[in-house]
């Protein structure tokens, strides 16, 4: 059997009726306030439906992150102990990854994706709770940044699975280098490009695509629509190089990548510390993710 002609990412991502639909369910939450008592019922009635997305929620309140005295069994406890806008941004990540996840065909380990996405998220957290309140992101803009901050490497794998393995392949035998440096190389489009350009045809937010197109850049110009939640996941990232992937990054993290968010250089080793932390946690989710 002869093999597929090789897709053409830029023409595929140029054409947005080639990328996937937003899920409905993803849709209808992101239309939701929270701020009514027929907001949030909506919400939990929604992921009460989808039983993919209620099963990980509530695994995500079963760990020791949340402290939970006793085992949730339900979305309604889950959202007590989680907050509704933690709970509505990680449905909303959930089910976008899943939507991907249909066409994985590839050697792309979504098991390995979903580690390292929710151990960032969950870093990112640990770190903006040290960043001044006055410009500290928003608890649900973390979760959703976080979970889908690299989900072009499920865009890529959709459109072209051959491409895909062969970025991922060149990534596990390159560890020394940069996931930027062998991007350019194998691929016309980064996957940052890729989960922006996918993350705008879903209508999210500016400041969203704006992280997941520059979060391996966050000091360019044109990063600054999405500060500080870019550099923001940009330093949890370092501090976890390579966690759940194969992916390298710049780890050099300096004094001024502190100050940028308004964190004391100081407390640096003691929150490394915790977001190593984090990330171990997160592996104790990974089964329900």
């Amino acid at each position: 059997m002869s093999k597929p002609h090789p897709v053409d990412l830029k023409l595929a991502i140029q054409k947005l009726d080639s990328l996937p639909a937003m899920p409905v369910v993803a849709q209808k939450i992101l239309t939701l306030s929270l701020g009514t008592p027929e907001g949030e019922t909506q919400l939990l009635s929604l992921i009460g439906k989808d039983p993919q997305i209620s099963a990980r929620i509530i695994g995500l309140a079963n760990t020791p992150l949340f402290g939970a005295s006793k085992r949730v069994a339900s979305i309604q406890d889950a959202s007590m102990l989680l907050g509704l806008t933690r709970v509505k941004s990680v449905a909303i990540g959930i089910a976008m990854m899943s939507t991907l996840a249909k066409k994985n065909t590839g050697l792309l380990n979504l098991q390995h994706l979903w580690l390292h996405s929710l151990g960032v998220a969950l870093g990112m957290r640990t770190l903006a709770r040290a960043m001044p309140s006055r410009t500290r992101p928003l608890d649900d803009e973390i979760f959703l940044a976080g979970l889908l901050h690299d989900i072009g490497y499920m865009v890529l794998n959709y459109l072209d699975s051959d491409l895909s393995d062969q970025l991922l392949n060149k990534l596990a035998a390159s560890p020394e280098r940069t996931v930027i440096e062998v991007e350019a190389e194998v691929i016309p489009v980064s996957h940052s490009e890729m989960g922006a350009e996918l993350a705008r045809h879903w209508n999210l937010p500016e400041r969203i695509i704006t992280v997941l197109r520059y979060h391996h850049t966050p000091s360019v110009k044109d990063a600054a629509a999405g500060q500080p939640l870019v550099t923001l996941l940009n330093l949890a990232e370092c501090l976890m190089p390579a966690f759940g992937t194969s992916e390298s990054v710049n780890a050099q993290v300096t004094k001024d990548d502190w100050l940028s968010l308004g964190i004391d250089p100081e407390r640096a080793g003691a929150l490394t510390i915790a977001v190593l932390e984090q990330a171990e946690q997160a592996k104790q989710i990974i089964s329900t993710f």
